[in-house]
């Protein structure tokens, strides 16, 4: 996209207050109105006032100058204000279409961007573009009819030396060109720069545990130090390059001014008033051509950060093709000849699957690390689109299914607990479930066995727990993801090693929730720890993205396959005697 479309799309961002920034530029244009009427002042207050000592002009000059600044300074707070309220709802309405965009967006896309990156685009780079939606524009409209008024004062006192001005303007537009594209292109760099330092940034802050018990402090200085040690290079040659243009036009412009000096000198048709006043003008044309000529940085800063800000905006996002309503299912998930390719790797996270899970029935998903159990799962919810065959539910391909619908009727608890910095009970009436009512909330934090430590909290379920629940343990944090699918009570679950943050004790309680909530629904779990799915319906062995193995624990045991080796090689890792819920015989 060109530079002028650029910055009329940007400009598309005021068009909802468009009244109260007209009103603005309304302001602003009679500030830019007392510009030439200062120098034309002048040539009456010299000749009239103190050379003919007009009487007349003795009493009104003093008035008009307070008039005229009465009115400029009035022009100039209105318009400031309104800009300020303009540019300020522009920010917090980009703010909020980058965020709801982004939370639409595919997993693909979440993956191969860092969070840094994004954040950055939000709280760093909108701001560079609401700079170049509002302050930019004024200043070309101020500072434009400025000069043009000026110039006009100028062309009616003496037009021949007016029009030597005019020998500046090919000079000028030739620096603003050059430095205008060196400033886009750092712009640019700079602000990924900055999302690589918001990215040290965040990861420092996770990691502090990490980087303080492995003794990484220095490390992650050096990380930050050369990150922003980038950003302030960019800074540095973004300023030498906007510097340079501003002091360069001002020499062409005074060379110019330097020239009618001379010529006026020498002309003694032109009384003491008006060659002040010419002199006036042509000295007044410096500060806005200075100012046209500096925004020249914020208007590129802005552009380059549109560019990052539209290319967000115009990521397709997720796809919804699904025209079908989808009440609560029974939970019966066919899985067709299913494969599925990832866009940034060379071979197939799956191939050829084909499973049938029955209602109420459940499914561990075992293998090694890379063996494809995530990405199994991942499709059900249409986090990613199989690149080879189908998913259906209750007979109907998912992708006919409205994702809405789809979502509704599965719960996922997954080993990564996410909890957001609000209370217990907040999070675990979360999203569509917000409205649910107390007793509910209370009933499935019982069952989970929340309510176990809500004696330790200081306002029970309304305590809040801090950012992913950091006032929590792992274990506390565990149950809350699990009261929240509790809660909403769908008829397919996914859990993903969802009691590997217990203890012992704590696993056994929990356990049986689970148990109970997987009663009547459809529920398929990662199984990292094999002892925890040996009452599992089925296992199925998954490797290089295939099943090679299906059956019960006993079943798989006995045939001497791919689980039983898995079993005894983490039996034997364990080395604590027999996983729970094995017998020695079984092991046998």
């Amino acid at each position: 996209m060109n530079s002028r479309a650029l910055y009329f799309r940007v400009l598309g961002y005021v068009r909802p207050y468009r009244r109260l920034f007209a009103f603005a530029l309304l302001a602003m244009v009679v500030a830019a109105l007392t510009e030439p009427m200062m120098p034309a002042l002048m040539k009456p207050l010299l000749d009239e006032t103190f050379v003919n000592r007009d009487p007349e002009a003795i009493r009104l000059m003093p008035l008009l100058l307070v008039i005229l600044f009465i009115a400029r300074g009035v022009a100039s707070y209105v318009s400031t204000v309104a800009l300020a309220w303009v540019s300020n709802k522009v920010i917090l309405d980009l703010r909020e279409l980058m965020f709801a965009r982004l939370i639409e967006l595919p997993e693909s896309y979440h993956a191969g961007h860092s969070t840094g990156e994004m954040i950055s685009k939000v709280t760093y780079n909108v701001n560079q573009v609401s700079s170049a939606a509002t302050n930019v524009l004024v200043v070309l409209v101020r500072d434009t009819l400025s000069v043009l008024g000026l110039f006009g004062w100028m062309v009616y006192l003496d037009w021949k030396l007016a029009l030597m001005f005019l020998l500046a303007a090919p000079a000028i537009a030739l620096v603003v060109k050059t430095i205008s594209f060196r400033l886009r292109r750092l712009s640019r760099a700079q602000q990924q720069t900055m999302g690589g330092m918001t990215q040290v940034l965040e990861e420092a802050v996770k990691g502090s545990r990490v980087i303080k018990i492995y003794g990484g402090q220095r490390h992650e200085a050096g990380r930050l130090h050369d990150v922003a040690n980038w950003v302030r290079r960019y800074s540095m040659k973004i300023t030498t390059a906007a510097s340079a243009s501003v002091p360069l036009v001002q020499l062409i412009t005074v060379g110019a001014l330097a020239m009618v000096i001379y010529i006026t000198a020498q002309n003694p048709a032109m009384t003491v008033g008006g060659f002040v006043s010419f002199f006036g003008a042509a000295a007044m044309l410096l500060p806005p051509i200075k100012r046209l000529t500096g925004v020249n940085e914020q208007l590129q800063r802005g552009l380059a950060a549109a560019e990052s800000v539209f290319q967000l905006f115009d990521e397709p996002p997720e796809t919804d093709n699904g025209t079908r309503s989808l009440g609560r299912v029974a939970g019966r998930i066919e899985f067709e000849g299913v494969g599925l390719a990832y866009e940034s790797a060379s071979g197939e996270a799956l191939q050829d699957i084909t499973l049938t899970i029955e209602p109420g029935e459940t499914v561990a998903l075992v293998g090694s690390s890379g063996a494809g159990k995530s990405s199994l799962v991942n499709l059900v919810p249409r986090f990613y689109t199989p690149s080879a065959g189908r998913i259906l539910i209750d007979g109907i391909d998912i992708q006919e299914i409205r994702l809405a619908d789809l979502r509704a009727n599965i719960s996922l608890v997954t080993q990564d607990v996410v909890l957001f910095n609000d209370s217990v009970a907040a999070n675990i009436a979360y999203g569509a479930a917000r409205e649910s009512s107390r007793e509910a909330i209370v009933a499935a934090a019982e069952a989970a066995n929340v309510m176990e430590f809500m004696a330790g909290l200081p306002d029970g379920l309304d305590t809040s727990i801090g950012e992913n629940g950091q006032r929590l343990s792992g274990g506390q944090r565990q149950r809350l993801a699990i009261a929240r699918a509790l809660l909403k009570n769908a008829p397919i679950l996914i859990m993903d090693e969802a009691t590997s943050a217990l203890d012992s004790r704590t696993e056994r309680q929990v356990q049986a929730a689970l148990d109970n909530l997987r009663r009547g629904r459809t529920t398929i779990i990662i199984a990292h720890r094999l002892s925890t799915v040996e009452n599992a319906d089925r296992i199925v062995v998954l490797e290089h993205g295939c099943i090679i193995e299906t059956g019960t624990h006993r079943q798989l045991l006995a045939a001497g396959g791919a689980y039983a080796r898995l079993y005894r090689a983490q039996f034997t890792g364990e080395g604590a005697g027999t996983p729970s819920g094995a017998s020695p015989a079984a092991e046998a």
